[in-house]
C-alpha cells in the first residue's frame, strides 16, 4: 500500500518539498491510514502535511472524543493539526460533504503550493457507483470517484482509490493504529450506509470480486466517455460561440446529442438531474427556438436557460428595473453613467453633408437635435415608456418595440435609453426614434462608450 501511494505521488508530480498537503482526517481507519503513510514520506520528500478535522457535532460527546483522539495522534506524530466545529445544520450526507470540503478549501488557501488529500478507497468508489446507478446516472456517473479533481483553484487527490477497505484495515492493525469508530456509520437511514451494509454483501454473494468488477466498470465508462468527448469536441467547435449555442445549429443535431449537451450543462452547474428533467429541458428548447425575443427556463433560483431563435445560453441573474443610474442631459458634453463603466456623449456634428450613417444597432447615432438647450435624460427603462420607431409616425409601447427587435427579456432592463420624459428617443445598440430623424445634415452625434471608472 505504501508503494501504491508512492507511485501516486510520482504520477502526479507531488514529491516537491515546497508542497503542502491538507489531509482530511476524521480519525477513521481510511484517513488514519492515509495520514500515517504520508507522514512516513515527510522525511524522504520533505513536503508538509496538515491534518484537517471537521467536527460536525452530530454525536455530542462522541464527536468531541473523536476530535481529541485525532489531535492526540497528530501531536504524537509531529503533524500539524487544525480542527473546527461546524454550526448546527441539516444532518444530511450532502450537507456534511459540502461543509467538509469548504473547511478543507479554507485551510488550503492559507498555504502556498497546497492541495487537498482525501482517503477515498476502492470500496468507497464501488459504493458510489452503485448509488449513482440507483439514482439513474449517465456514463459520467459510472466513472466513479476521480483520482484528481479541482476544487476552485485547489487540486483534490485520492491516493487510495486502488485499495480496498479491508486492505486499509489490515494496514492499521499491522501498525497498531487505533481508529475512531463513528456510530453514525451504522445508521442505515443514510443511503451510503444502507448500500455498504445491505447491498454490497448481496453483491459479494453473487460475485466474490464484485468490488473489483464494479470499479472495472468505472474504467470502461471512462474509456467510453473519452471517445464520446473526442467526437463532441468537434460538434462543440461548430455550434458554440462564446459559451453560447447557435440555435440554428442545435436544431440539426440528433436527439441523443442534444440530450448529451443538456446533460453536460447540468453536470457543469452541479444540478440535480434525471432523464425526465433532461427531456423537459429539451422540450422547452424545441418549443422556443422560433422566438425572436426568446424565453427562459428556471434551472435553480438564480440560474436560467435562455432560448431564442439565435442562441441558447445560461443567465445567472435577472435585474429588476431600476433608475438609480438616471442622469440629466442639459448641454453638450460627456456624462458618466453611475454604476456602470459607460458614458453618454452628446456632441455637435462636424462631418459635413456626406454623412455615412451608422447601423441601427451601433452604439453611436447621427441625429437631429436643433435646440441649443436640452431637457433629456439617460436611464434604463421604466413602466409607461414609449417610442416612435424610425420610419414610422405612430408610437408604440417600448416593450412591444423591444420584442419586435428580438431583445431578450433579461437584457431589456440593462439597455441604456435617451429619453424625453416617458418618450424614448434612442435605445443604444437597438434603434432610433423617428423624432431624431435627419433630413439633410445631422445636428449632433450621440454615443454610448466604455470608460474606465
Amino acid at each position: 500500500m505504501i508503494e501504491i501511494v508512492d507511485k501516486f505521488l510520482e504520477k502526479h508530480n507531488l514529491k516537491n518539498p515546497d508542497n503542502t498537503f491538507i489531509v482530511g482526517f476524521s480519525g477513521g481507519c481510511d484517513s488514519l491510514c492515509l495520514l500515517d503513510i504520508l507522514n512516513e514520506f515527510v522525511k524522504k520528500y520533505e513536503f508538509k502535511i496538515v491534518a484537517a478535522h471537521l467536527n460536525h457535532n452530530w454525536r455530542g460527546e462522541e464527536s468531541l472524543q473523536d476530535e481529541l483522539s485525532c489531535k492526540n495522534f497528530c501531536e504524537s506524530s509531529n503533524i500539524e493539526f487544525i480542527s473546527e466545529t461546524s454550526e448546527s445544520g441539516p444532518k444530511t450526507e450532502i450537507s456534511a460533504r459540502e461543509l467538509r470540503y469548504g473547511f478543507f478549501l479554507k485551510i488550503a488557501k492559507k498555504y502556498s503550493n497546497s492541495s487537498i488529500f482525501t482517503a477515498h478507497s476502492r470500496t468507497d468508489n464501488a459504493e458510489t457507483i452503485i448509488y449513482r446507478i440507483i439514482k439513474g446516472t449517465g456514463i459520467n456517473g459510472l466513472q466513479g470517484i476521480p483520482p484528481k479533481r479541482m476544487l476552485e483553484e485547489i487540486p483534490v487527490y485520492r491516493p487510495l482509490l486502488l485499495v480496498s477497505r479491508n486492505e486499509i484495515q489490515d494496514y492499521c492493525r499491522s501498525k497498531g493504529l487505533i481508529a475512531n469508530v463513528d456510530s453514525s456509520n451504522f445508521d442505515i437511514s443514510y443511503k451510503r450506509n444502507f448500500i455498504r451494509q445491505k447491498i454490497m454483501p448481496l453483491f459479494d454473494e453473487i460475485n466474490f470480486h464484485a468490488e473489483k468488477s464494479i470499479t472495472s466498470l468505472a474504467k470502461i465508462a471512462m474509456s467510453q466517455n473519452n471517445i464520446i468527448e473526442e467526437y463532441l469536441s468537434r460538434i462543440r467547435s461548430e455550434i458554440f460561440v462564446d459559451d453560447r449555442i447557435l440555435s440554428e445549429k442545435f436544431i440539426n443535431l440528433s436527439i441523443d446529442v442534444k440530450k448529451k449537451l443538456i446533460y453536460d450543462i447540468c453536470l457543469e452547474q452541479n444540478l440535480d438531474y434525471d432523464s425526465k428533467k433532461i427531456d423537459n429541458i429539451l422540450e422547452f428548447i424545441n418549443n422556443n427556438l422560433h422566438l425572436k425575443s426568446g424565453s427562459r427556463y428556471s434551472l435553480t433560483k438564480d440560474l436560467w436557460l435562455f432560448v431564442n431563435s439565435k442562441q441558447i445560453y445560461l443567465i445567472t441573474k435577472i435585474k429588476a428595473t431600476e433608475n438609480k443610474n438616471e442622469i440629466s442631459i442639459s448641454n453638450e458634453g460627456e456624462y458618466q453613467i453611475p454604476g456602470i463603466d459607460m458614458a453618454f456623449s452628446l456632441a455637435k456634428y462636424t462631418g459635413g453633408a456626406n454623412a455615412k450613417f451608422p447601423s441601427e444597432n451601433a452604439l453611436i447615432a447621427y441625429v437631429n437635435l436643433p435646440d441649443a438647450s436640452f431637457d433629456l435624460t439617460v436611464r434604463t427603462r421604466r413602466d409607461g415608456d414609449f417610442i416612435t420607431p424610425f420610419g414610422m409616425t405612430g408610437s408604440m409601447k417600448l416593450k412591444k418595440y423591444l420584442n419586435s427587435k428580438g431583445v431578450s427579456q433579461h437584457n431589456k432592463d440593462e439597455l441604456i435609453l435617451l429619453c424625453d420624459g416617458a418618450e424614448v428617443l434612442w435605445v443604444a445598440g437597438v434603434g432610433l426614434s423617428n423624432k431624431l430623424k435627419v433630413v439633410n445634415v445631422p445636428s449632433h452625434v450621440i454615443e454610448l462608450k466604455s470608460v474606465k471608472v
